[in-house]
């Protein structure tokens, strides 16, 4: 399957609380999205492996995403190493995606800095013509690297390059988030409580988005920082 759109998460719930807003406009403007997780986010306080599967299947259902992978890699201790560089490659290759979405540069998880920089090195190596790989039925892949990386912005404010209008899209984000039910902030858990079950995280969440979409003159928006300067056809193409 192409798609339009892969975004790289280290943990299932990151791309709902990063670009979830993202996620379901392009979904809602007839692009094809899809998410690979990297890890099943087994270190987590509050859920399990199979609870957080569960949540990530429901999350994807809501937002309409043509398809969800999880790579399984070791949550917590994944290296940007070739071994893990070469999974992810696999995974670009395998959906030719035209536009990469990743985890922010920096975090207050130590996953999620990792996870963009072994998202973007990979990114890299797959369009390396003398890098070869196979898919699951051992096929061999083509080189393939997208046209576009671009990095959100998650815990820990960032500047962002752009900000992305998710005006009209903010409930359907928030579905989303909802639907993982062990992580976040609910009243009738007996778990611990963590950084971000506490309930002023999806305040910060949102206002955080309130702000960035003030600052483009919109109700919501979400924010992404770029490694090269994006280019624009006309000036009639910003806002």
């Amino acid at each position: 399957m192409k798609l339009d759109i892969l975004v790289l998460s280290a943990h299932p719930d990151d791309a709902e609380i990063s670009c979830g807003g993202t996620i379901a406009k392009h979904v809602s403007l007839g692009y094809k999205v899809g998410i690979v997780d990297f890890t099943k986010g087994e270190l987590g306080t509050r859920g399990t492996p199979q609870t957080r599967k569960e949540e990530a299947a429901e999350a994807a259902r809501i937002q309409g995403i043509a398809v969800r992978e999880n790579l399984g890699l070791k949550d917590g201790f994944f290296q940007n190493d070739p071994d893990h560089q070469m999974a992810v490659v696999r995974a670009i290759r395998k959906f030719q995606p035209r536009v990469i979405l990743a985890n922010a540069v920096y975090d207050r998880h130590i996953d999620h800095g990792k996870g963009a920089s072994l998202a973007y090195d990979a990114s890299f190596l797959s369009g390396l013509v003398k890098i070869t790989t196979q898919d699951d039925h051992g096929h061999a892949q083509a080189p393939w690297r997208p046209e576009a990386f671009y990095h959100s912005i998650q815990s820990l404010f960032i500047e962002p390059d752009f900000i992305v209008d998710i005006s009209g899209f903010w409930e359907t984000k928030m579905a989303a988030l909802r639907a993982f039910k062990t992580q976040f902030y609910d009243p009738s858990s007996t778990e611990p409580e963590t950084y971000i079950s506490n309930p002023t995280f999806l305040k910060m969440i949102e206002a955080r988005a309130v702000e960035f979409g003030h600052a483009i003159g919109t109700t919501h928006g979400e924010g992404y920082t770029v490694r090269r300067y994006p280019g624009v056809n006309s000036l009639f193409d910003l806002r």
